[in-house]
């Protein structure tokens, strides 16, 4: 949630987010902070491209979470929650990472520790995760994939 609210500060998005207005801020910050823009050996350089980095991961990010992308995406998304088992999983911070028996990940954020326990806990873990995971959290498609070994 962290790393969501800090993209949308820096965008200037207030709650949900749509794709026009974020487009229209992305290409504005990339012009005031283009790493071309400064000449070599100018103090504001290397801010230049650590923001210019950071306006770019941030962007990608929030397309990623965007109502656009995912009702864009909502049929592949049911088709692996619906269908496919739960292969791994992962909790770090307040960041659930699934990795789906189709090879797909998704992260969805804001889960906390004690329902992460829950889910750990569950002696039905896919149904946990349909009842308590993904009809609450906002989510992602990440771009890490199954690898078959």
């Amino acid at each position: 949630m962290k790393r969501i609210n800090e993209y949308k500060k820096l965008f200037g998005v207030e709650n949900e987010v749509e794709l026009k207005a974020l487009k229209k801020s992305y290409r504005n910050l990339v012009k005031e902070w283009h790493p071309d823009k400064f000449q070599d050996g100018d103090a504001l350089q290397e801010e230049a491209e650590m923001n210019s980095r950071k306006i770019i991961d941030g962007y990608h990010f929030l397309v990623s979470i965007a109502p656009e992308t995912k009702e864009a995406n909502l049929g592949e998304y049911t088709e692996t929650i619906t269908n496919s088992g739960i292969s791994d999983y992962q909790h770090k911070g307040l960041l659930l990472e699934i990795t789906f028996l189709d090879g797909t990940t998704y992260e969805y954020f804001g889960v906390t520790k004690p329902v992460y326990m829950k889910m750990v806990n569950s002696n039905k873990l896919n149904r946990f995760a349909k009842r308590a995971i993904y009809p609450v959290y906002n989510y992602r498609k990440s771009k890490r994939i199954l690898e078959n070994a």
